[in-house]
């Protein structure tokens, strides 16, 4: 069954889109070089560099903290994987190490996870609503604060004798709380009678 022409456009339509990250001063002219790379990859649009301020740490280049980071957009024709852009860069002079490329979609959803935790997090331990903290609260604050001899734990003050459904289990006894007897073992043993031999003929 031949497909319709509707179908042919619209899969023939279909691009692929990406955000690439490039942390550190960018040299001159590199998104420019960058995008004229990427033309085997028949580029519908790549936007303008946008620079973000310098972060102590910054989420995709952890061995880079305290740097700026650039981003663009792009919009291809064919699909591209990120070992392809790196090593685009690399011939441009960039290490491969301070690029990354991922797809639109999953940028995207996770600058909206980030917003949302955010929005849930924020003022939470100035909400007047928060309730206060209790006793057991308030006497493991002053256990943590204390010096480190004083901890509770180490003066051996919490004890494990829990009460469990169904009443305490018996303590254990050991082996010198049973019983002991005072036979030998050795006296209840039925011997068998010996054979006969010339010097005991009966055995």
């Amino acid at each position: 069954m031949k497909k319709p022409f509707a179908r042919y456009l619209a899969e023939s339509e279909r691009t692929y889109n990406y955000r690439i990250k490039v942390v550190g001063d960018v040299p001159a002219g590199f998104f420019k070089e960058l995008k004229a790379k990427c033309n085997q990859f028949d580029i519908v649009k790549m936007s303008n560099a946008k620079t973000a301020p310098v972060r102590r740490a910054v989420p995709d280049f952890p061995a880079f903290p305290n740097q700026p980071m650039s981003l663009v957009d792009v919009e291809f024709r064919y699909p591209a994987i990120e070992p392809q852009i790196k090593q685009l860069a690399q011939l441009l002079g960039l290490d491969p190490n301070k690029i990354v490329m991922m797809t639109t979609p999953y940028e995207q959803s996770m600058d909206e996870e980030t917003a949302k935790i955010d929005s849930q997090n924020k003022d939470l331990l100035d909400d007047p609503t928060y309730p206060a903290d209790d006793a057991q609260q308030r006497a493991l604050k002053k256990d943590y604060g204390a010096d480190p001899y004083d901890h509770v734990v180490l003066k051996n003050a919490y004890r494990s004798n829990f009460t469990v459904a169904g009443g305490k289990t018996p303590a254990a006894k050991t082996t010198n709380e049973l019983p002991m007897g005072n036979k030998s073992p050795m006296t209840t043993i039925k011997r068998q009678p010996m054979p006969a031999t010339g010097a005991i003929p009966r055995g």
